[in-house]
């Protein structure tokens, strides 16, 4: 949004209100409403919208309701999709790599059928919008981001001492969120059409984390399988134990970039993190393992 308002355009964000319900106040008009209860009532009839950007459906629903709403009043339409909607048994490293097969009808179930579910959304899209652009993004990392996911791994590598990971040359991929939101005003505004995997450089798990971790720090990476780490109760977020899905978290994005993505590094991206961070006052994550708990497995593992 921040993107869209400094290059000049007027903005019109759809959104329930629940979080930074003031957010670029008196530069961006807010419009509530709620897309799982089919409220679209804010979105004004008869009114022309140049560019629509979707970056919340998640089932193949929300992109029909939406269609319907706007009943042809929008020039491009922009989809934020995901890696995930690759399906692992086909995929090669392409952006027309076969995607999953649409769950059953009626089937909503987000956790469960999070790639299936994009994928059906995508169809719906070229079904209902015609030529659209579709953003695939692996993990969206940098400021503000709710999660705490790529914030764990921003604070953990600035501790140092010996960090747990499950496999350590496991690929690891993310894009930052500034350069996903130039692209994606950059397909509205181009009339780019196609699929496009929104990804910044991949790398192993280990190169990633040595890369955002800063000058003068040392830490080491222990290795515990996923089968420890599930019995000890501890998710690491980011952290793929499924050896299936290596090909999706390890996308060149050459259609994307031909197309005009640029991306920061890593560190650029852990850096501006930690500064965010850093001025919310360190709040306590909902991610990751404590120190302690990770000094308990490496304990016995050694033992």
């Amino acid at each position: 949004m921040e993107l869209a308002v400094d290059d000049g355009h007027e903005v019109t964000v759809f959104h329930r209100g629940r979080t930074n319900p003031g957010l670029l106040a008196g530069k961006i008009d807010h419009r509530l409403g709620d897309r799982d209860a089919g409220d679209y009532a804010s979105i004004d009839e008869g009114v022309w919208w140049d560019a629509v950007i979707d970056a919340c459906a998640y089932v193949p629903r929300h992109v029909h309701q939406l269609a319907d709403v706007l009943g042809g009043r929008a020039g491009r339409y922009v989809q934020v999709s995901s890696v995930s909607a690759y399906d692992p048994a086909q995929a090669t490293v392409h952006e027309d790599s076969p995607l999953y097969e649409d769950p059953a009808a009626g089937i909503e179930d987000v956790s469960a059928f999070y790639g299936p579910l994009k994928a059906a959304c995508e169809r719906a899209a070229a079904a209902r919008f015609g030529e659209v652009a579709v953003v695939r993004p692996a993990d969206v990392c940098g400021p503000y981001d709710p999660t705490d996911s790529f914030t764990y791994w921003v604070r953990r590598m600035a501790e140092g001492g010996e960090v747990v990971v499950p496999d350590a040359s496991a690929p690891m991929q993310i894009i930052d969120v500034r350069d996903l939101g130039a692209f994606l005003v950059r397909c509205a505004t181009t009339a780019a059409a196609g699929a496009f995997d929104g990804v910044g450089p991949f790398a192993s798990t280990a190169s990633m984390l040595a890369e955002i971790t800063p000058p003068g720090v040392t830490a080491h990476l222990v290795e515990i399988d996923a089968a420890t780490l599930a019995a000890a109760g501890i998710t690491l977020p980011m952290m793929d134990d499924d050896p299936n899905d290596a090909i999706i978290s390890s996308r060149p994005g050459s259609r994307a970039r031909a197309a005009g993505l640029t991306t920061r590094t890593a560190a650029e991206t852990a850096d501006a993190t930690r500064r965010w961070d850093d001025e919310r006052g360190r709040p306590l994550l909902t991610k990751g393992p404590t120190r302690e708990q990770e000094a308990t497995l490496v304990r016995a593992l050694r033992t």
